[in-house]
């Protein structure tokens, strides 16, 4: 039927004319943003998991950035413990030269003025070795806590945290069994509410690692252990107990270990943000850290005998200040394994970001040709249904 007030196959003609345009549309955002999701409008369940993954590439780059914060944190003290270590060297080779019998009182007391001042050194280099307002080398300071991940640990349930043992603990046999502190038949007994669940031999030879594996190994995993070699204590976790159901206790055969965990009461572990603790060092002298030895009173070149004393102490506080900076060493090492993994971390939540929303541009630019072809042929056949009722006109013709 021929009608000048309705024209269906113009309507039909521009409905697929419209359909292509909103379809080249499409294409043309995609091609500018080089994403086939850039709003919730395309695709909101994915849009939904995308921004979520993109939040958590925002928070891997702080956590990334507060561990370089601590790394030149300590990278700091571990300088000023280079720069101690060198005048202690010195202040060696004065007690050394004090040890001279022939020496006149002046010239000891010339001595003692060197020795004195590099003293006093000391402590300018230990209590201006700050880093964004922290100085882990100072007196007084406090640990610092640095945290490694952005996804809160899992494990909840009870958690043992041994008294601290004096000083770094690296092997129960030469440095706990050969001092006296524990008897070899000191065997740990691991308890949920009451019930033995495995014990721990220890031996003469038994070492601090060999200790840490037993304990996972002789509770068949219930009870996993960790050390902190820098503040010398035993923690313990038992993810399936609780309070007053299934308590984690600890017995050992012979006199009580509080620093083993015997006897100390199990606390509530929960999820909770994954740190590692810096720990202060005090490398001032004559405080209670590495330099311990090196105060003014003990350290005098007055003497023959004082000037030995001198040395000795000296001596024993390079050999803790090494000691320490190694500690710290490692713990700098930890944190840039850990910021390395971030890192590799970070790339692939982005690609996997990237396989989400990202468009394939080569099949885009081969759609939007075949979209533009079939706009211009649109066009053609809606101009070609307008000119229909044209024919009407050619009947009334005479």
């Amino acid at each position: 039927m021929l009608s000048v007030n309705t024209n269906y196959s113009a309507m039909i003609a521009l409905q697929n004319l419209n359909s292509t345009n909103t379809e080249l549309e499409s294409v043309q955002n995609k091609i500018s943003t080089g994403l086939k999701i850039s709003s919730a409008r395309d695709n909101g369940a994915v849009f939904a998991i995308a921004e979520g993954q993109r939040t958590r590439v925002s928070s891997l780059s702080a956590i990334s950035d507060g561990i370089d914060r601590a790394n030149s944190a300590i990278d700091v003290a571990l300088s000023a413990g280079e720069s101690i270590g060198k005048i202690l060297k010195e202040m060696k080779s004065k007690a050394v030269a004090a040890q001279a019998a022939d020496l006149s009182t002046e010239q000891r007391a010339a001595l003692q003025a060197d020795f004195d001042a590099l003293r006093a050194q000391v402590d300018q280099v230990a209590n201006s070795a700050t880093f964004n307002g922290l100085n882990l080398v100072a007196a007084g300071g406090s640990n610092l806590n640095v945290v490694m991940s952005d996804i809160a640990a899992a494990t909840t349930g009870r958690q043992i945290a041994s008294t601290v043992i004096a000083g770094t603990v690296p092997g129960l046999s030469s440095y706990v069994v050969g001092n006296g502190s524990v008897a070899a038949t000191d065997d740990s007994t691991f308890n949920l509410n009451g019930v033995a669940i495995g014990t721990v031999d220890v031996t003469a030879t038994t070492t601090i690692q060999q200790y840490l594996d037993a304990v996972s190994t002789q509770t068949g995993g219930r009870v996993t252990a960790s050390y902190n070699q820098s503040t010398g204590q035993f923690t313990y976790v038992a993810p399936e107990a609780a309070a007053g159901t299934n308590e984690l206790t600890i017995t050992t055969a012979g006199t009580a270990r509080s620093w083993l965990g015997q006897g100390v009461a199990a606390g509530a572990v929960s999820g909770a943000a994954v740190t590692s603790t810096i720990t202060n060092r005090d490398f001032t002298v004559g405080g209670s850290g590495a330099l311990a030895t090196v105060s003014t009173a003990a350290n005098l070149l007055n003497t023959t005998g004082a000037a030995g004393t001198a040395a000795g102490n000296i001596d024993t506080a390079l050999a803790q200040l090494n000691l320490q900076m190694a500690s710290m060493g490692s713990q700098a090492n930890a944190l840039e394994v850990q910021r390395g993994f971030l890192s590799r971390l970070s790339d692939e939540v982005e690609n996997g970001i990237g396989n989400l929303v990202d468009a394939d541009l080569a099949k885009e630019s081969a759609k939007l040709q075949s979209l533009q072809i079939k706009q211009q042929l649109g066009a053609q056949a809606l101009s070609i249904a307008n000119q229909a009722p044209q024919v009407i006109l050619s009947l009334f013709r005479g």
